[in-house]
């Protein structure tokens, strides 16, 4: 295998806004001593050789043998000692993927993990295990689980169960569907790998049905300056001060969605870890001003409610009957919050064929939210 084989299988999907948006997902390959994986917080559209990490695989199993602290923060702070311990041949200046071990665990040389918007119509609806099985036949689902040691652990589990040999099955661990995250891919050949995410789009596209209306979007809108200006200010003044940057958008879907707070819940929350690093995990809604109330005081209030009731600031803020805006410390990490809020649409969309939304766990949430981990990717990315 060459590096460069790796490095354009994985530009392959990162170039594609089908499968990756932010540069989110991980790609790796491996032989029987050494895992090739994607260093953290590198965007899989232009990756190059250089940005995958070497890791000694002896190594990594070493880690299933040690028992780590029960406190999250500690066990995992632990468990990245040791990955970091793994590195070798000159990958030591760079962070391996949080999902290192899982890519190790699953017995196929090459691995992708993404997490298209149209996989999450699946993994992201409340009834996305049963359809899975209805669609895909035996494949491997995990249930709702914070990244890193604990999710890999349970893949571990569910592959041991499994046994490498299920009836109906002969290549268990192919396809591993994670509630609220995305799916793993895992084949002998890079060919195998494009097969396999072909067959994942077009069926769960042809279940799934047309997604949400994104036309006539607008990117200026009479009030949408003046609400912008605002919502600056507030950010600046919850944040470390400086100037915030603010975008508008609004468009079919997002008119929709915006044209009461009942009508809005399908984005109300956290669908996937992404969404909460780059787009946070609780969207202010700002309903209609009462009569006679500027609607500049009136964001001013709802954002302080906001503020005091989740104790952090949001980076989407949706104004009733107007749109949505996405607010960062620069104008790279507004529109970023953006476009994770507008992929969110599409994932809330492509859930209604599978019983409507399901967000992430309040615990699962606080476990992103806190995790220095994601903190480190959503640096690394410029956001």
């Amino acid at each position: 295998m060459s590096i460069d084989e790796l490095a354009a299988l994985s530009r392959y999907y990162g170039s594609n806004p089908g499968y990756v948006i932010a540069g989110g997902g991980n790609t790796s390959f491996k032989d029987e001593s050494t895992l090739w994986i994607k260093g953290s917080g590198v965007s899989l559209g232009d990756i190059s050789s250089g940005d995958f990490v070497r890791m000694n695989r002896k190594k990594l199993a070493a880690v299933w043998e040690k028992r780590y602290p029960q406190d999250a923060a500690e066990r995992e702070a632990a468990v990245l000692a040791d990955m970091l311990a793994a590195r070798e041949g000159g990958g030591e200046a760079r962070r391996p993927s949080v999902e290192t071990l899982l890519h190790d665990l699953l017995p196929f040389p090459w691995v992708v993990h993404l997490h298209p918007a149209l996989v999450n119509g699946l993994t992201c609806a409340k009834g996305g295990r049963e359809a899975a099985g209805r669609l895909f036949g035996p494949v491997i689902w995990i249930d709702s689980e914070n990244p890193g040691y604990v999710l890999s652990l349970r893949v571990k589990e569910a592959l041991e169960q499994c046994g490498f040999s299920a009836p109906g099955n002969p290549a268990p661990g192919s396809l591993v569907f994670l509630q609220n995250h995305g799916v793993f891919a895992a084949a002998h050949t890079p060919d195998g790998i494009r097969s396999l995410y072909g067959k994942i789009m077009d069926t769960i596209g042809s279940a799934a049905g047309e997604g949400p209306d994104f036309s006539d979007a607008v990117h200026e809108y009479a009030s949408s300056a003046r609400a912008a200006k605002v919502l600056a200010e507030c950010a600046g003044a919850a944040g470390e001060g400086g100037t915030y940057q603010v975008l508008f958008v609004r468009n079919r879907a997002v008119s929709g969605l915006v044209a009461d707070r009942a009508a809005f819940f399908p984005v109300s929350s956290a669908f996937t870890p992404d969404h909460i690093v780059y787009a946070g995990s609780d969207p202010l809604f700002v309903d209609d001003p009462p009569p006679g109330k500027a609607v500049e005081d009136h964001i001013r209030e709802a954002w302080k409610r906001h503020l005091a009731e989740f104790g952090r600031a949001p980076k989407i803020a949706a104004l009733s009957k107007t749109g949505v805006f996405g607010i960062g410390v620069s104008e790279k990490a507004a529109r970023l919050a953006l476009e994770l809020f507008l992929d969110a649409v599409k994932v809330a969309a492509y859930t209604k064929p599978f019983g409507g939304p399901l967000f992430m766990k309040a615990d699962k949430i606080a476990f992103i939210n806190g995790w220095e981990a994601e903190r480190y990717r959503s640096q690394r990315s410029g956001s």
